[in-house]
């Protein structure tokens, strides 16, 4: 027998499951009947998973080893075509369906789902760019990565709303989709722990916070590093296949890194926090990211930025003063030391643009407009 749902949320990725929990979180609290069908794949650590939250429906993909892969495109178009069977097969008097984007092969998918299903509104929330926020630029616009980025964009005109996780995404999906598209900010939970900041006043003290993979600019960070004037305290909470490189470089440089590893304790990672003059948020230029999960990390803590990323990032530093945008230019010591005085502005930032009552009144303004 069919499960009565009001909405679905299909979403493919571990990795963006708070952002799924905050959405399913919204509309029950509108009275919506919410399940979440989700893959049973943890994508970043290539394994099986089998802990599912209350209300999550997963449904079985295949495994793959490389990022970069044939088996990861077939695994993602597998996961496309059998949520849309799911969808149809196990739920009844669906009135709304938010579909998380990528993989891109879902919104093909979707197209056809909506076509059978037109009484049902259809969400695409863009998440990620593929192939775009890849480093890989001499290759994205040629097949295979060209057609990749074409299974999102011709179909984007069926949606009833699209919804983008930051303003740079729209200079692309604008293209594609002539109607409004709403960004909607990833969110922390707001209840954030007194921040005492206590930075050395003799050296300068950095952190850099999140996964450490192929995407961060390492050699960047080095340089800013190597250019101070002053001796450098390098705090790393995190961890990723180029951890050791990252310490390696940075101690080349005379760094004198602390190697955290994993953090989750709240209060731990504060005290971390407190101890820096500002976070690095440095990615290769390659990348197409308009705003970081780390940065949001940063600006909760009340930590000013090292920044590098383009877009709605950049412009926050720019307008705001609550970091450091770098360019071609290196930063200097003094300009990190003169951070301290923004980390209250910072920690405003954060609640007016990142808390979770403001993700609420933002999707609540997105689904007013589709009649439910």
């Amino acid at each position: 027998m069919k499960q009565n749902v009001d909405v679905v949320i299909v979403n493919c990725f571990d990795t963006y499951e708070h952002r799924a929990i905050l959405l399913k979180e919204v509309f029950e609290s509108i009275g919506k009947k919410v399940c979440i069908i989700t893959s049973d794949y943890k994508h970043i650590f290539k394994m099986k998973r089998d802990d599912f939250p209350v209300d999550f429906d997963p449904i079985h993909v295949y495994p793959y080893k490389k990022n970069l892969s044939a088996q990861r495109l077939f695994s993602h178009y597998r996961f496309a075509c059998e949520a849309i069977k799911h969808l149809t097969q196990e739920y009844d008097n669906v009135s709304l369906v938010w579909f998380f984007v990528p993989p891109n092969s879902l919104v093909k998918e979707a197209a056809k789902y909506k076509k059978g299903n037109s009484q049902v509104k259809v969400v695409f929330d863009v998440i990620d760019m593929w192939p775009e926020s890849m480093p890989i630029s001499k290759y994205k616009n040629l097949p295979p990565f060209s057609e990749w980025g074409r299974l999102r964009n011709l179909k984007l005109k069926v949606a009833d709303a699209v919804v983008s996780e930051c303003d740079l995404y729209k200079s692309v999906l604008n293209r594609f989709y002539d109607k409004e598209i709403y960004t909607l900010y990833l969110a922390h939970d707001n209840n954030s722990l007194e921040s005492k900041p206590n930075p050395p006043q003799d050296r300068i003290s950095l952190c850099y916070l999140g996964s450490i993979n192929n995407i961060v600019d390492i050699s960047r960070i080095c340089r800013v590093i190597a250019n101070l004037d002053k001796p450098v305290d390098f705090h790393i909470i995190g961890d990723g296949e180029k951890r050791q490189e990252l310490i390696d470089a940075a101690s080349n440089v005379e760094a004198n890194v602390v190697y955290h590893g994993k953090v989750y304790d709240r209060v731990e990672k504060q005290k971390i926090f407190d101890s820096c003059h500002a976070g690095f948020n440095f990615m290769k230029d390659s990348v197409f990211v308009g705003l970081t999960m780390k940065s949001i990390d940063y600006f909760e803590a009340g930590l000013p930025i090292l920044n590098t990323i383009k877009g709605d990032t950049w412009k926050f530093v720019d307008e705001l003063g609550i970091g450091v945008n770098v360019g071609d230019n290196s930063v200097t010591a003094d300009q990190i030391m003169a951070l301290q005085k923004s980390r209250k502005e910072v920690r405003s930032f954060f609640d007016k643009n990142f808390t979770k009552g403001v993700f609420r009144e933002k999707v609540l303004r997105i689904i007013s407009t589709l009649n439910l």
